[in-house]
């Protein structure tokens, strides 16, 4: 699936994700900054993750982890410094948002310093939101 705005196309194609760019934008974030390659490749196998591209340049990627009928999972959403200001993150959102998979489900969200932008696509702030960190593998 893809959606156009002048030279920007937004996508879902899981071949359009470069996972090494991707790791390096994770890897300079506050959030995801420890996770090693390997783990970026494993997250979008089995994420429903979009591009954001200029022309045929990977600009910008966010995932989805979804049931596909109830609940999605918005997360990593990251648009390449340069291209920042541009309204490209509110319209990349908005494309995600009508994703068949996502558009049905109550999509929920994780930022401390973004509410800005996902209010401006309808997000809501709660207090209901509970988080555990990962404590490693399980035995």
């Amino acid at each position: 699936m893809q959606w156009r705005r002048a030279e920007f196309v937004v996508c879902d194609e899981q071949s359009m994700v470069d996972a090494k760019l991707v790791a390096e934008w994770l890897a300079q974030t506050h959030w995801a900054s420890r996770r090693p390659p390997a783990i970026v490749a494993q997250l979008i196998e089995h994420s429903l993750c979009f591009s954001l591209l200029r022309a045929d340049r990977f600009i910008g990627f966010a995932r989805i982890v979804t049931d596909r009928t109830v609940f999605s999972w918005l997360s990593d959403l990251i648009v390449c410094a340069e291209f920042r200001g541009q309204g490209l993150g509110k319209w990349f959102i908005e494309c995600i948002l009508r994703h068949p998979h996502v558009s049905n489900t109550q999509v929920v969200l994780q930022t401390s310093d973004a509410h800005g932008l996902y209010e401006k696509c309808g997000f809501e702030l709660s207090g209901k939101l509970m988080s555990r960190t990962s404590q490693g593998p399980r035995n």
